[in-house]
């Protein structure tokens, strides 16, 4: 069979085209198949954090893996900004998480203090504030607010910017984007692999899924079962206004253009073209009772967008067992994993194998037989 390419990675969402941006960064002949602006993408409808807090709990191989790419996200910014020639607007101010009743307060500390509590876990500290405390550090917040936590390794960045930008330096560095490309069909296995399109087939010695829910149906063709569901959010913006708040919230945050992005909702949904108008009232309402200035402010736009989830909310990154060199890679946290993809995953697809740290990442955690 003849191979074109050295990799070829379906997907140029920002898993696939971050994996794409470290390939070729190694000087590996990659191609891009991306099925374009129809596909329903996450990386122009997410939230745009660089997350850490409350990560992993119940996999702790999760918080250390989130941890390495916050870690590495400063260098894996300004390596890519010198590729794409605009800045990202990345930032790591740490963030927090604000609640508004003491059930919710107490809640969310039973759960960082299980998070804590985990085996394996490489330490790094957030920390449970009462109300004073959270206004002392952000003076605006609404007197309903009853507490909240603070982790300093949290952060955000622009992640239209981001987007773009990958595909930028994807681009400058010599890989080959083919949008509108659907892949069909893939045929092969050692030897190489044949991706069938409506106008064309590609050959690449080797292949990584990164098409997001499309990874059901992509994984059936290389022998992977990819257990993934979509879960849908709603995100409102607002207009444009003066700075007010300059770190990131896990559901409120002011971007580096001066509107205000609202929005942590998570609904069992497959259709992203859906509103649901009371889901955008009731965070709207929980944004005013945390910044009572939001509700001056006009929205200008709103949307939604189903995130990459798999059964247990985890990433799966596997080899398939018969069909070596197709690798597939799917997470629902494409924004804050971006640099550990680029910098750490891509470098063990061009090694042809994962480590076993990632077996805790593998579809055969769904398969454990049960105990008879």
């Amino acid at each position: 069979m003849t191979k074109d390419y050295d990799f070829a990675v379906v997907g140029g969402g920002l898993v696939g085209s971050a994996i794409g941006y470290g390939l070729v960064q190694r000087g590996l002949k990659v191609l891009m198949l991306d099925e374009g602006d129809v596909a329903r993408r996450a990386s122009r409808g997410n939230f745009a954090l660089v997350w850490v807090q409350s990560k992993g709990l119940g996999m702790p191989r999760y918080a250390t893996w989130t941890r390495q790419s916050s870690d590495g996200w400063a260098a894996f910014a300004s390596q890519l900004e010198g590729h794409a020639g605009f800045p990202l607007a990345y930032r790591r101010p740490g963030g927090f998480h604000l609640c508004l009743s003491e059930d919710e307060l107490e809640r969310r500390a039973a759960n960082i203090n299980r998070l804590h509590n985990q085996a394996d876990v490489e330490p790094y500290r957030i920390e449970i504030m009462d109300g004073d405390e959270i206004r002392r550090h952000l003076p605006e917040v609404g007197p309903q607010v009853v507490g909240g936590t603070y982790c300093a390794l949290d952060g955000d960045v622009n992640s239209l910017k981001l987007f773009r930008a990958l595909h930028a330096g994807f681009a400058a560095l010599g890989g080959t984007y083919r949008p509108g490309a659907l892949v069909e069909a893939i045929a092969g296995g050692a030897g190489g692999f044949a991706l069938k399109t409506a106008e064309e087939t590609f050959h690449a010695s080797r292949v990584v899924l990164a098409a997001g829910l499309d990874n059901l149906r992509l994984g059936k063709m290389v022998g992977l079962d990819v257990p993934v569901r979509p879960l849908r959010g709603q995100v409102i913006v607002t207009e444009k206004t003066e700075p007010f708040l300059d770190v990131p919230l896990s559901t409120v945050r002011q971007t580096d253009e001066g509107g205000v992005m609202i929005g942590d909702s998570q609904e069992e949904a497959d259709d992203h073209g859906v509103m649901r108008p009371g889901i955008n009232a009731v965070m709207a309402d929980r944004a005013v009772r945390m910044f009572p200035r939001l509700g001056r402010l006009n929205v200008v736009r709103s949307w939604s967008a189903l995130r990459v989830y798999s059964r247990d909310g985890f990433p799966i990154y596997e080899q398939s067992p018969s069909h070596p060199g197709a690798f597939v890679a799917s997470c629902h946290s494409g924004v804050t994993l971006a640099a550990a993809h680029a910098q750490v995953l891509a470098g063990h697809f061009h090694d042809g194998a994962l480590p076993a740290d990632f077996d805790a990442f593998s579809t055969r955690r769904f398969h454990v037989p049960t105990a008879s």
